[in-house]
């Protein structure tokens, strides 16, 4: 999995609340079983307007928006059904950072698994961080920090798990974890099963 460290880039903003995980990755896109590519299907309902063509208002089809790696989005985003390719989808088509004031459960573990930070803020800052994205200012994420640096106004502190921060900075799947955090106790095990049971090796 890549690293994440810091990023700065500019952020599109999406303030309806809760957005589902249908709504990001449709259900009638599930059989596609690969991840690249689906970045072409992210908010593939809303993108288009009624004839069919991109719809000029949808955030994501401004070109402002086009190059955005960080989604500033409403309350209680990601909830819904547990499919994964929300996160595929999102992570496909550039995101890096989804920032709202709350999240799915399993859409919020998705995305520590997919490379994807979810930021947590409070109401109050997530409007601050809205209207930033409007006026296309850049924001700059600090995960180790835990830190999003505006351009003009205070900087807004977030929290996020030590285990999965400690992950994300080094680009650690969940088997990388478990050998990072355990690998001792296993190796200690297997060396124990060996003089145990040598016929089995």
């Amino acid at each position: 999995m890549e690293r994440f460290e810091t990023l700065t880039g500019l952020a599109a903003p999406m303030p309806a609340a809760n957005v589902d995980t249908d709504s990001i990755f449709p259900a009638r896109f599930l059989l596609i079983t690969g991840k690249r590519g689906l970045g072409r299907y992210v908010f593939y309902e809303w993108r288009a307007g009624p004839g069919g063509a991109p719809d000029p208002d949808f955030v994501l089809n401004q070109p402002r928006y086009r190059t955005a790696e960080i989604l500033v989005a409403g309350d209680n985003f990601g909830c819904g059904s547990s499919r994964e390719q929300a996160c595929w989808a999102l992570r496909d088509a550039g995101f890096r950072v989804v920032v709202s004031t709350s999240f799915g459960e399993i859409f919020h573990a998705n995305c520590f698994k997919n490379g994807i930070l979810p930021v947590i803020v409070s109401p109050a800052d997530l409007a601050r961080l809205l209207a930033d994205a409007e006026a296309g200012a850049p924001l700059t994420v600090d995960l180790a920090a835990g830190q999003v640096l505006r351009q003009a106004g205070p900087v807004i502190a977030f929290e996020t798990a030590p285990w999965r921060r400690e992950a994300l900075l080094n680009g650690w799947g969940e088997i990388d974890i478990i050998l990072n955090r355990s690998g001792p106790a296993l190796d200690a095990y297997e060396a124990s099963r060996r003089a145990a049971t040598p016929w089995l090796y």
